[in-house]
């Protein structure tokens, strides 16, 4: 079936500075283990890397429908990266964080050849996307206990949830309600001073994912000592914020300028 997003994707004008360099990239032996990667078109590298990570309610997803943000994403003059990553209900928490794990290490092990310097990098993701960045980032298991985390210079999440236990709707319930440490799961009880800067947005109209998560992980960085930029969009709702990164829907809202701000501050 013709997703929405598919169709956006099909219809919308690409960045003319950058191209897909590589397409349909193993980095595990399950069919969703795939990755593809942007560059600009005329860079000298090697380039800091932007690892970008869909949302999907962590059940849907596809990375071929989000070459509207890699070519974006690139057009700032970063080599980036969009996985695929198994998902609900084929696959149980935390098996979709895992794959993200294995795609950022295969990243820092083989993007040289692409342009792309391992050494400075950047996660980013929208919505369940920005979930998953968030939590390679913090949580002990990933990015820090595979010592990769020193690669990671940054994160940008929007939109994302990361406050959201209890589980009260029906979409963290079935992708949560079965673990038996819920509060694990939430990447605000992960935070501590080794946590990388964070760019952290949200709309304002946003009514699938409140935009008191935003606020509220924002608050428990600052507390921790950890560099914070938080926007708040007005009237924008969840998908927007996504959507802003394209070329025609720039002009609702700075989410591509801000996210290229903070992106140079910290990578270049």
């Amino acid at each position: 079936m013709v997703s929405l997003l598919q169709v956006f994707n099909a219809l919308t004008p690409k960045d003319a500075a950058s191209r897909k360099v590589a397409r349909n990239i193993a980095f595990g032996d399950h069919a969703r283990q795939r990755l593809d990667i942007y560059a600009p078109r005329k860079a000298a590298g090697p380039l800091p890397v932007v690892f970008f990570i869909y949302g999907g309610s962590w059940s849907d997803g596809d990375r071929r429908n989000y070459d509207f943000a890699g070519r974006a994403i690139a057009a700032l003059g970063y080599v980036t990266v969009i996985a695929d990553y198994r998902l609900v209900p084929a696959v149980d928490y935390p098996v979709f964080l895992q794959d993200g794990l294995l795609a950022v290490k295969w990243v820092a092990q083989n993007v040289s050849p692409y342009g792309g310097d391992p050494t400075r990098m950047a996660l980013m993701g929208h919505s369940a996307g920005a979930y998953n960045a968030t939590m390679l980032a913090l949580h002990p298991d990933y990015l820090p206990a595979e010592g990769i985390l020193k690669n990671v210079r940054c994160v940008v999440g929007l939109s994302g949830p990361y406050d959201f236990y209890p589980f009260d709707s029906p979409i963290t319930v079935r992708t949560f309600g079965a673990v038996t440490e819920p509060e694990d799961t939430q990447p605000i009880e992960h935070v501590a001073q080794f946590a990388p800067p964070m760019f952290l947005g949200t709309g304002d109209a946003d009514r699938l994912v409140y935009p008191r998560n935003t606020v509220a992980l924002s608050n428990r960085l600052r507390q921790a000592g950890v560099a914070v930029k938080e926007a708040h969009y007005p009237g924008l709702g969840h998908p927007q914020t996504l959507l802003a990164l394209s070329r025609p829907a720039r002009r609702i809202a700075p989410v591509l300028d801000d996210v290229s701000n903070f992106l140079a501050a910290h990578l270049n």
